[in-house]
């Protein structure tokens, strides 16, 4: 049991030093540790973050996207039913299809209902039009419609089309979920004087404040180890690859198993990860520490309404976590353009030869289904991009271009694909390069993973 000492005024509560391991549960670099704050609370709780519904959805999420390529080339009710109870349902006692234990890297949880109960994705995907595919449906029917696909094609790939359900799905909720409840529910509605105040528990009974848990549940979107200040970004990464050297940067209570409620990374915090670990960009430890900051500003109210200085200042920190957060998505944006850019190079040069371009097809399609739902998840935030989404979403496509030069342009009205003749070669793969140079100038990239202008 944890105790803690609380100190008169708006004084951070201070907690009694005790151990874990080897570790303190008192560093203040770790988003675990904050204290009971909620006026009148008679309960058993001593600490009040609570996150555990956003880790449900991680892991939704991951197990969709394995899912998605478990196709076998026919129509697939029984798998598209599968795919949906993962995305669309409540459905009790779902396993965790991943992440999963690989060799030393032991994970706690087996089944979804042991991190939170009756959670799903489909109630929290942006529910506004999604401009840059065909057919102007919200984010859970494009969702809902590619789940339909993925479970008909042949290991989740439409070769003739060129799209890769798992890649597309992935990318795209990591925006459509993650990305806009962080960004455009918790860390902007909710952090309204009259929404959710922190002189109030969250709900009925709650152990937590309406602030406290606004700002956790946007932190357990990002899906960040709670310890991750204390780690590098590559230590982090390795944490998401389950490798043998992320274990023990990933068990920080040393009790053998990694619990995916505070000790594992997703998607969100991933990609910031790989991106940082080449040593050009801070946005993993950027985005943490605003996190940490606000809550030890929400924290240090001791379950008063916030004053206009502590809102404002909370606000200031949610501007950043969402300026560097969208620029996580656009630097992935950056990257796989760069992808499908020397793709198109390798499968132009087979063809030339009149080889087997198969392979080179496969990785095309792949890279294109991630950049394609990185740019339009890069589209789900608090703001209307304009003229900028607009740019990107013609610059990418509807669907990738084939070697007959034919792409993806609609889809009729019984759900098929219509393709029409696209552009040339050269000009696509031109646009790859204007898309990179448009994540330069709107976002300011800066890691510039797979840059055009330095692969030859």
């Amino acid at each position: 049991m944890f105790k803690y000492r609380f100190l008169t005024g708006t004084a951070l509560a201070a907690i009694t030093l005790v151990t874990y391991g080897c570790k303190s549960v008192s560093d203040p670099n770790i988003y675990k540790y904050y204290p009971v704050t909620v006026s009148g609370y008679k309960g058993d709780k001593d600490i009040s973050v609570a996150y555990t519904g956003q880790i449900a959805r991680h892991v939704l999420h991951d197990s969709l996207k394995k899912l998605a390529g478990q196709g076998d080339g026919y129509p697939n009710d029984a798998l598209k039913s599968i795919m949906t109870s993962y995305y669309a349902q409540t459905t009790k006692n779902r396993e965790i299809l991943a992440p999963t234990s690989k060799g030393v890297f032991k994970i706690k949880q087996t089944n979804v209902d042991k991190i939170s109960k009756k959670k799903n994705l489909s109630g929290k995907t942006y529910k506004g039009t999604i401009t840059g595919m065909p057919g102007n449906m919200s984010g859970p029917e494009l969702v809902n419609f590619w789940i339909g696909k993925a479970s008909s094609a042949k290991k989740g790939v439409d070769n003739v089309n060129g799209y890769n359900y798992p890649q597309l799905i992935s990318k795209f909720i990591m925006g459509a979920v993650s990305y806009n409840q962080a960004v455009d529910n918790y860390l902007d509605e909710k952090l309204g004087a009259d929404k959710k105040p922190n002189d109030k528990p969250y709900k009925k009974g709650a152990y937590y404040t309406g602030k406290e848990h606004s700002w956790d549940e946007a932190f357990g979107y990002f899906g960040a180890p709670a310890h991750t200040m204390t780690l590098t970004a590559k230590q982090v990464y390795n944490i998401a690859k389950r490798k043998k050297e992320g274990f023990a940067a990933a068990d920080y209570d040393e009790d053998g198993v990694v619990d995916l409620k505070t000790e594992m990374t997703f998607g969100p915090a991933y990609y910031a990860a790989a991106f940082d670990k080449g040593g050009k960009t801070k946005y993993l430890h950027t985005i943490m520490s605003a996190y940490i900051a606000g809550r030890r500003v929400i924290t240090a109210a001791a379950g008063k309404k916030l004053t206009n200085a502590q809102r404002n200042k909370i606000k200031g920190l949610a501007l950043v976590i969402a300026k560097n957060w969208e620029r996580v998505l656009a630097e992935a944006t950056f990257k796989y353009a760069g992808s499908v850019y020397k793709d198109m190079g390798k499968v132009e040069t087979i063809i030339e030869a009149k080889g087997d371009a198969s392979k080179a097809m496969g990785a095309y399609i792949k890279h294109w289904g991630e950049l394609k739902g990185f740019s339009l998840a890069l589209q789900t935030g608090n703001k209307n991009m304009g003229a900028t989404g607009t740019q990107l979403n013609r610059l990418v496509g509807f669907g990738p271009l084939m070697p007959d030069l034919s792409q993806v342009t609609k889809i009729d009205g019984k759900g098929n694909y219509v393709r029409s003749k696209g552009v040339s070669w050269k000009d696509y793969r031109q646009q790859m390069t204007d898309i990179q140079k448009l994540m330069i100038k709107k976002f300011g990239v800066k890691a510039r993973a797979n840059d055009i202008k330095n692969l030859y």
